[in-house]
């Protein structure tokens, strides 16, 4: 029984359905990270005791045995304090903005790319005066090579290096927050390919 406290009314513990609730909440994470590459472990703050338990739950493939395992993390999730719950979650939540923002800035990348190949120097002036940092030679070069390359129906070495100066780029010269102003939602979908 829960029982209530007689002087201000309120219950000793969280309800079932609350406790249900948090449970799935754990589940949910636990399952997310599954589904994590090994390799970003190192970046969230998973405790090494549980660290065990997802490797086994990843490793496992069968339906119902993963099923289980799965289970048995959210057990083992659920006997971490509240604050490194909260801190997994947070670094998995700011990992996947800082995804959106990568991708992002590889969209707007690819438009750069675009408008260089198709308007040539007017695009480029607009370019260096955005980011002066440029290197307007390299780019120049990269940009007619890479227009010679689709004339000649070459193979694509250009076209990939200039998209590689102008990804280079704006890492080095743009805050996040001026690649979300610039994204434009007609670039998305576009491929590395011509």
């Amino acid at each position: 029984m829960r029982g209530r406290d007689p002087e201000t009314g309120e219950f000793y513990s969280p309800s079932r359905t609350q406790q249900r609730v948090e449970a799935l909440e754990i589940r949910t994470l636990g399952e997310k990270l599954v589904a994590l590459p090994p390799a970003r472990f190192a970046k969230l703050p998973i405790p090494e005791e549980l660290l065990p338990h997802i490797l086994e739950t990843q490793r496992i493939t069968s339906h119902i045995a993963h099923k289980r395992q799965l289970q048995y993390l959210a057990k083992q999730m659920r006997k971490l304090s509240d604050e490194e719950l909260t801190a997994i979650h947070e670094a998995m939540d700011d990992s996947g903005e800082a995804l959106r923002k990568q991708t992002a800035q590889l969209h707007l990348a690819e438009r750069w790319r675009e408008r260089l190949l198709d308007e040539g120097d007017a695009a480029l002036a607009e370019l260096l005066q955005e980011f002066p940092s440029a290197n307007r030679q390299k780019i120049r070069q990269l940009v007619r090579n890479a227009n010679d390359e689709k004339a000649k129906n070459k193979p694509p070495r250009a076209f990939r290096e200039l998209f590689q100066e102008l990804k280079t780029l704006l890492a080095a010269n743009s805050s996040s927050d001026e690649v979300e102003e610039d994204f434009d939602d007609e670039s998305f979908g576009e491929t590395d390919e011509r």
